[in-house]
């Protein structure tokens, strides 16, 4: 069962796999299964609504266009380590996109930060002027 802080996932939800590994390894990736396929259905989720839609909305190439999420977790030798691996993708992952941002609040800058502004601008363009050829 993974949890996000007060968002729940039960395990039913997500459908894990054991798959042969790619890469190094010599003997031990032809013939054990360690890595891990961890798919979660995000559309048939029982997350809020709101979390579903960023999920979806993420430019994620692991999020297919069936609203399923797959991470594949093949970094450690043992089948035990990449499903908590992948767990805890799944749950960066959540939490992330459950994370409500403060909406900003549009302001004007002050009349003295705008006088500032154009002072700055007004001295660097004598000083530039300055660079001009020397005229007898």
């Amino acid at each position: 069962m993974s949890s996000s802080s007060s968002l729940t996932i039960s395990e039913n939800e997500i459908e894990l796999s054991a798959i042969r590994a790619q890469g190094a390894g010599g003997q031990n990736v032809n013939k054990v299964s360690s890595a891990i396929h961890l798919r979660f259905d995000i559309k048939a989720s029982s997350l809020p609504d709101y979390c579903k839609q960023r999920l979806l909305n993420l430019n994620d190439k692991r999020i297919n266009k069936d609203g399923v999420l797959i991470i594949k977790a093949q970094q450690f030798r043992t089948q035990e380590k990449n499903r908590a691996d992948a767990l805890e993708r799944l749950h960066e992952l959540i939490k992330s996109a459950s994370v409500h941002l403060k909406q900003r609040r549009p302001t004007k800058a002050t009349r003295g930060s705008q006088r500032r502004r154009m002072d700055s601008k007004t001295l660097r363009g004598k000083t530039k002027s300055l660079r001009g050829k020397v005229s007898e």
